[in-house]
């Protein structure tokens, strides 16, 4: 579980802190509405109010009790109050359990009010004062977004003492929504709880038999979330069966939490270790947890500087997790596959090593990548700060770029299948540089590795490169290491546990086989990026590239028919140089200028017969724009955008998958959702301004536009058709009605 947490955004996949909203006593964020509840119109000195956090959760989305889960983190408010006015701590009403893959969190979906009390000294001053509070809360679904906004109202302090009138909708929200806090039990009932082999058996005597019972702990580490609770009913009350945090060291000294029954109710308890005693005296879990501790505040008090120090380092934290574990998921992608296959081959090759030597090849090939990374990060930045707008993956925007991977790529493939040694045709020198000839070649496929996987963008890695780029520079550093320590775990660790070696087959003639098998990945991801290349940029730049597949299978025969011969391989470094010239020229002189061999229905097309609209309404894409996007939405209709790119494979995967799934396509076309394609494969600023506000740094993303709300609905990186459908079944019915009869994708 300690893993599990580490990596807790496997479900919470940051994106960068929403933008602060001007202050008023509302505001719409991504997912929800936020607003500050304060029923009564006045404020009586020596007297304490009433008052409220409310949030309205758009449909799957939710927002966290003060115990998370294993994941997340609740509401926050810290208070900016006149003299003499004081905020109790956030009340948290019974959670619901909230499953998501191995994980178990516990909060709130559809709408919560988290009530508070304001008290009102005797020094206040009389008159309108102003109550000013900065909130941040985490929203998720699939992904987590934090928010934050600034809410303010104003109340009058007066020293009367009678009838105060209430404000309309906030005491109506407050009378609808307050009775859900969890209670305190009552005087007679017993609680207490025994060690078990596995866990904990908390028995609770209510006076009654109880035949449904679920526990949500106030403290953190204590039990196993995800596992079942079993419930045990009795003539008295009931027994339930909690299964221990597999870190957990020591018994408790109490269990503490809520205890939700049938019908709703739910209670504060705290049991004590051993027999059942009775819980009279039980303090409230609500004002005595930390979390609570962090949201009471007064001016000028040390409550204040507890709320100062919560937000920003475990974001932080959260985030270069998830970058490591995005790291981690990117070794299983196919841009990453060829070079795992390589270093597999190597590893097997040198599983006789002395140890010492192993490991410093897994050192040696986790520098290639932190390097690698690190020079990455550099350029991003450097152009950053020349006003340019980049994002993951830019460089597979070039055309040089591509020609030049492809022909490097089909260089190594060429000498895996067997057409030369690279190391008898580079170097005839002996052992002692044939030594350092294996730690280069480390390093260098840990840069290979590096490259290749930059066109795609492993789940979860979005919103932790989205975040990164937005930061300054140091946080940046911190979340492409993490990504690029995620990236090297795998084959490092492996070289640092010599023992996991001994289950490698011994060398042998079947080496020389494999070797030339691994070439087939090799070779297909030439054929892919030379697939990219025509598709972005035409036919005449293929046709050049193939010219320099050409050249390069010369150069290889001579390195392959006189190997380790210096004139051979000066003859192979000139065709190279040739090889890199005509990619150079090609990349500038044979680009496209536009992208006019897509084929996309146009609006008049679509339109010109109406009994064929809708029959495409599912499967048809228009070119996206920010003017077709609101064109859309003002005439009512859902737009979903595909950001995507050629060189994405991550994208692709998604549309033959997911988008193109008879389901899908029919879902869309039942919905009227007007479907837009937002090709990046070539470098486009307007494309990179809106990824930049969906809080992404690169594709693929996927946005849901729905008529009437602000921000648009994010799905994950990989999708499903399950996922799709979902999302789209979720629309408001009034959006899924067909808006107008010329309705198009344009």
């Amino acid at each position: 579980m300690r893993l599990i947490r580490l990596s807790l955004t496997l479900f919470s996949l940051f994106v960068a802190d929403a933008a602060a909203f001007a202050a008023s006593n509302s505001a719409d964020a991504l997912h929800l509405h936020v607003q500050l509840i304060v029923p009564s119109s006045a404020l009586v000195r020596g007297q304490t109010s009433n008052a409220g956090l409310y949030f309205k959760l758009e449909p799957g989305w939710h927002v966290y009790w003060k115990n998370a889960g294993d994941s997340g983190e609740p509401p926050r408010m810290k208070w900016t109050l006149p003299e003499g006015i004081t905020a109790g701590p956030l009340q948290f009403p019974a959670p619901m359990r909230l499953p998501l893959g191995p994980l178990m969190d516990f909060g709130y979906e559809d709408e919560v009010l988290f009530p508070f009390d304001l008290k009102v000294g005797s020094n206040a001053q009389t008159g309108p004062s102003l109550l000013h509070a900065k909130v941040d809360w985490l929203v998720c679904r699939e992904v987590c977004i934090p928010g934050k906004a600034e809410l303010e109202t104003t109340r009058t302090v007066s020293d009367a003492a009678g009838t105060i009138a209430s404000v309309q909708p906030d005491a109506a929200l407050y009378a609808r929504l307050s009775n859900r806090l969890p209670q305190l039990p009552p005087a007679t009932w017993k609680a207490g709880f025994l060690p078990t082999p596995n866990g904990f058996r908390l028995t609770v005597l209510t006076g009654q038999k109880e035949a449904q019972a679920a526990f949500f702990p106030a403290d953190q580490n204590i039990l196993d979330n995800p596992a079942p609770q079993k419930v045990t009913s009795t003539a008295r009350g009931l027994t339930l069966d909690l299964k221990k945090d597999a870190n957990l060291t020591a018994n408790p000294a109490q269990l503490r939490g809520v205890l939700e029954l049938s019908g709703g109710r739910a209670y504060e308890v705290s049991a004590p270790a051993g027999a059942p005693v009775a819980m009279s005296a039980v303090a409230a879990v609500n004002s005595g947890s930390a979390v609570n501790s962090a949201n009471s505040s007064s001016p000028a008090t040390a409550a204040n500087s507890v709320n100062n120090a919560a937000p920003s380092t475990p974001s932080l934290a959260r985030i270069v997790g998830l970058a490591f574990l995005g790291g981690l998921i990117l070794n299983l992608m196919p841009c990453v596959f060829p070079v795992l296959f390589l270093k597999g081959l190597a590893l097997m090759q040198s599983g006789a090593e002395e140890r010492r030597r192993l490991r410093m090849h897994g050192l040696v090939y986790t520098a290639g990548i932190l390097v690698s990374f690190w020079i990455l990060v550099t350029v991003l930045l450097a152009l950053r700060g020349a006003g340019a707008r980049l994002g993951w993956g830019f460089q597979f925007q070039s055309p040089v770029f591509l020609s030049l991977m492809a022909g490097l790529l089909f260089f190594l493939g060429l000498s895996l299948a067997g057409q030369f040694e690279i190391g008898l045709s580079l170097t005839s020198a002996g052992g002692d540089l044939a030594a350092r000839q294996g730690y280069t070649g480390s390093f260098f496929t840990g840069v290979l590795a590096v490259i290749v996987a930059t066109p795609c963008t492993a789940p979860f890695m979005g919103v932790a490169i989205g975040y990164a780029l937005a930061q300054p520079a140091a946080v940046t550093f911190a979340v492409f290491t993490a990504l690029a320590l995620g990236l090297a775990a795998p084959y490092f660790l492996l070289t640092l546990q010599p023992a996991w070696t001994r289950v490698l087959p011994r060398p042998g003639v079947w080496m020389e086989v494999l070797r030339q098998a691994v070439s087939v990945p090799i070779f297909g991801t030439v054929i892919w990026l030379a697939w990219v290349l025509a598709n972005a940029y035409g036919a005449t730049l293929l046709a050049a590239l193939l010219v320099g597949f050409l050249l390069i299978a010369i150069a290889g025969w001579f390195l392959g028919r006189w190997p380790a011969k210096r004139w051979a391989t000066s003859v192979a470094g000139l065709i190279f140089l040739w090889v890199i010239g005509l990619m150079l020229y090609a990349g500038r002189a044979f680009t496209l200028s536009d992208q006019s061999h897509q084929l996309l229905i146009s609006e008049e097309a679509l339109n010109s017969d109406p009994a064929i609209s809708p029959m495409l309404r599912g499967s048809v894409w228009g070119t996206w724009s920010k003017a077709a996007v609101d064109r859309n939405l003002t005439a009512g209709r859902p737009v979903f955008v595909d950001f995507t790119a050629k060189w994405c494979l991550s994208c692709q995967v998604n549309e033959r998958v997911a988008l193109t799934s008879p389901d899908v396509v029919k879902a869309f076309a039942d919905a009227h959702v007007v479907l837009l394609k937002a090709d990046w494969t070539q470098h486009d600023d307007a494309i990179t301004d809106a990824l930049a506000k969906l809080g992404r740094s690169g594709v693929p993303a996927y946005a849901l536009y729905v008529p009437g709300e602000i921000s648009p609905r994010l799905l994950p990186e990989v999708l499903t058709p399950g996922i799709v459908t979902d999302a789209i079944a979720r629309l408001p019915r009034s959006a899924t009605q067909p808006a107008v009869a010329s309705s198009n994708p344009q």
